[in-house]
């Protein structure tokens, strides 16, 4: 056979291979049998060993996975991908519809209720119709690139189906979620239960853990699917969506997967109604969920609706009532976390909840200690409602003996002896209410803690830098704080118990990796009371590096966006502290990165110095982001709301209530086209 006779063939039997995999993987419908669907393979593959320069990445035949990868890299969203808030409460949920409501008066409002799938979300982007990089998550704006792990998910087409007579989009990235079948889940569990290995928990673990597989051959036999419901960025001709229904036939049309079910809702009563008909439905499916995702179906309205700094305004997830058990509380324990506090532990027998074994939960505080009158011995429903570790809600009380202890918190810290004060939460992590905190800044729990919240996925992300390697470095007076990270030597690490030459050189390469964060990783990863992963990249759009952001008065950092009061005043307290003015220094010295990609100049010199737009609507041409830029880069800024304060409005179609307020202040209201030529293009 001549390569050109290989060529067409070759095309010909992968079109093929992907109609039958669309069919089946997809539609639920098969069109061949297994067996003609072998021969077929089995012919792509005689065709691509004979001519190997036919091998492509979408090949079918790269389903099976290729050679091990050495580590993930990271991949850049070129949209954000934001979390959902999400509530498990009826009340909240009328509320949240009621807010939408206000922010988009007298407009009709559609919602469009999905499941919501117990997996892994992840991001696909596809040029030119191909399948060109898959991501993790992450933080949100750059994730892992499991492309290979991705590529051997049948259901994902590795090119779009593109009806005759139309183009592929130029570039398309679609959002959704990687799960394991309960069928699936049950057979790993089987083959690895038979071959003396662990079982899996669950299967989101067991998802999650696969696309985290360094070798994708391993992956390609775990029978992993995916949802997708959810689009990024977009470069296409006509016929692009305009709402979330006609996305998902869009995409049903390329090929991919999407929920099963959906409602399609004008209420807050035809809402309640679909979330339950979901609850009934939802254990009849392949696949686990754990509650609804409402979202408005209009794009537009979207836009309008806006966004906090960690989640859309327009969307939220209703999480079903968990799973609860009862069980005895054995004992209660204290761990003290890095901002020295001390949170009570139940200690129990164990019982078996949501697919795992349980035999911790947390107590919160004392005060929710003496509220529930739990004491040691009692019997306790617990529940495991989206936390780590499962909670106490409540003591079954008909079921004492009278022989249950009253628990004394305990006046010292456990960890390390020293006082401890009643005050309240400090950390977005802690829970209302008044909490016992050491006083000791030295305390090794407290040290561990910050040691592991730098080293963290969110902060600095160095890999290895978890529990027991942290445990083991303050143990041993390795490591009193983070900056000592940068200086340690491998032939220290080696004397550490079970650390062997290999591990110890991963971890001191991941730290020295780590140097190259930016800095808005660095501020959340010092802990600085109130500043979170949110809160450290506002300011590093405001700062060009920590000198700066320190040098800043009390005013000039509450002028700066999403920084309030109480943060600039936590900020400003903790660096009075000479001890953490030393960690800065260290740290620098290390060569870690000071300084802040993020920074757009608020006084930049140019024609829109000193004035402050509002967009609103939607705009011809211009996504509202790329709008911000072109505004941003010529020294204006882009606030979030009109006021007396405002300069301009940029409005486009379906413009709502900023427009209007916007007219009764008299600020002036311009269009895409009248910015364009204000931006010299």
């Amino acid at each position: 056979m001549k390569l050109s006779e290989a060529q067409s063939r070759h095309a010909e039997l992968a079109e093929e291979i992907r109609r039958h995999d669309h069919a089946y993987y997809v539609r639920a419908q098969p069109t061949v049998s297994d067996q003609a669907y072998d021969r077929l393979y089995r012919q792509l593959v005689d065709l691509e060993q004979q001519f190997p320069e036919l091998i492509t990445p979408d090949s079918p035949t790269q389903r099976v996975g290729g050679q091990p990868l050495e580590e993930f890299k990271p991949s850049l969203h070129l949209v954000p991908m934001l979390s959902l808030d999400n509530t498990y409460s009826r009340e909240e949920l009328r509320a949240f519809v009621n807010r939408v409501a206000r922010l988009l008066p007298d407009e009709p409002l559609v919602w469009i209720v999905e499941p919501k799938i117990d997996g892994l979300a992840v991001n696909l982007r596809y040029e030119q119709g191909r399948l060109v990089c898959g991501a993790t998550r992450g933080d949100g704006t750059t994730g892992d690139d499991i492309t290979a792990n991705l590529r051997t998910i049948r259901s994902i087409p590795s090119r779009l189906h593109i009806a005759a007579g139309t183009a592929a989009p130029a570039l398309l990235e679609v959002r959704g979620e990687v799960f394991l079948t309960k069928a699936g889940f049950d057979k790993i569990n089987a083959e690895r239960r038979a071959a003396g290995e662990e079982i899996f928990a669950n299967p989101r673990n067991a998802a999650a853990g696969s696309l985290k597989q360094l070798d994708p051959r391993i992956v390609a036999r775990r029978p992993l699917d995916i949802l997708l419901y959810g689009l990024g960025r977009v470069e296409a001709g006509p016929g692009v969506p305009t709402s979330q229904s006609e996305m998902l036939a869009w995409l049903g049309q390329l090929g991919f997967r999407t929920p099963e079910r959906t409602w399609r809702c004008t209420s807050a009563e035809e809402l309640m109604q679909a979330i339950a008909e979901l609850d009934t439905l939802r254990r009849g499916f392949g696949y686990e969920t754990d509650g609804a995702v409402i979202k408005l179906d209009s794009f537009a309205q979207r836009e309008r609706a806006g966004f906090t700094s960690k989640a859309p305004r327009w969307a939220i997830a209703y999480k079903y009532a968990a799973e609860q058990a009862q069980t005895k509380l054995k004992a209660i324990t204290v761990q003290v976390g890095r901002t020295g506090a001390l949170t009570p532990v139940a200690e129990l027998e164990p019982v078996f909840l949501s697919g795992s074994t349980i035999s911790r939960a947390t107590l919160h505080n004392d005060d929710y200690i003496r509220t529930k009158d739990i004491r040691i011995g009692d019997t306790v429903t617990i529940e495991k409602a989206g936390e780590v570790i499962p909670a106490v809600v409540e003591v079954v009380a008909a079921l004492r003996t009278g022989r249950e202890q009253a628990f004394d918190f305990p006046k010292t810290c456990p960890e390390c002896g020293s006082r401890v004060s009643r005050t309240g939460p400090q950390d977005e992590a802690e829970e209302e209410g008044s909490v016992w905190r050491c006083l000791n800044p030295d305390c090794p729990a407290q040290v561990r803690g910050r040691i592991e919240h730098w080293c963290s996925r969110g902060a600095m992300d160095i890999e290895g830098g978890g529990e027991v390697l942290a445990r083991q470095l303050v143990a041993s007076g390795l490591v009193r704080d983070v900056a000592d990270l940068y200086y340690l030597k491998l032939s220290a690490l080696l004397t550490l118990e079970r650390v062997g030459e290999k591990s110890a050189q991963n971890f001191l390469d991941a730290v020295e990796s780590s140097k190259a964060r930016d800095l808005w990783r660095v501020l959340f990863g010092l802990g600085i009371l109130h500043v979170g992963a949110g809160v450290a990249k506002a300011l590093c759009r405001c700062y060009a590096s920590v000198d700066d952001i320190f040098a800043a008065s009390f005013d000039q950092l509450t002028a700066c966006e999403d920084v309030g009061e109480v943060i600039a005043g936590s900020l400003l307290q903790w660096h009075g502290d000479g001890r953490n003015r030393e960690i800065l220094k260290r740290l620098r010295a290390a060569g870690v990165n000071l300084t802040s990609s993020l920074f757009q100049p608020q006084a930049a010199v140019g024609p829109f110095a000193g004035q402050t737009f509002v967009l609103t609507g939607t705009l011809p041409s211009l996504k509202r982001e790329e709008a911000a830029a072109k505004i941003e880069a010529r020294g204006g800024k882009v606030a979030g709301s009109v006021s007396k304060k405002t300069s301009w409005v940029v409005a486009g179609s379906d413009a709502g209530s900023k427009l209007e307020k916007a007219r009764q202040l008299g600020v002036p209201v311009i269009d895409e086209a009248e910015l364009l030529r204000r931006c010299g293009e």
